[in-house]
């Protein structure tokens, strides 16, 4: 059986966006899936230590947190660890993080701090690719 590859962009903020590749990652990962997120500009808020604080529900979508909380949807921290237990590997965009003026102890325990080639080579092998 040949490896199952996902290659994911996060580069968009939003508590929209943040379930959206986490959904994504961790359903492919227990899927047996080896999975790789680039996390880079608006997308590193998923990241941060922060986190909970950073990610906001467009206004539209304000009625979502009760659906969420209604259908016990986990929450970014949860999602970032069972990510991390499904072994998703997470590279942060070091150019980002620089040009940010962003540091390592910003961000959640667990993560890589690479530039695109990182991701490149990751993704170069991947049969799913996707970018939220």
């Amino acid at each position: 059986m040949a490896n199952k590859r996902v290659a994911i962009i996060a580069s968009s903020a939003g508590l929209e966006s943040a379930y959206k590749v986490l959904n994504i990652a961790t359903a492919a990962a227990a899927l047996d899936a080896e999975v790789g997120i680039f996390f880079t500009f608006e997308g590193l808020s998923i990241i941060h230590k922060d986190s909970e604080k950073m990610l906001q529900l467009k206004p539209e979508n304000a009625g979502l947190a009760e659906g969420f909380k209604k259908v016990n949807v986990p929450s970014v921290p949860q999602l970032l660890e069972i990510a991390k237990e499904s072994k998703v590997r997470m590279i942060a965009c070091q150019m980002t993080v620089d040009a940010m003026g962003l540091e390592e102890g910003h961000f959640i325990d667990g993560i890589e701090f690479g530039g695109a080639a990182a991701y490149l080579d990751f993704a170069f092998d991947a049969q799913v690719t996707l970018n939220f």
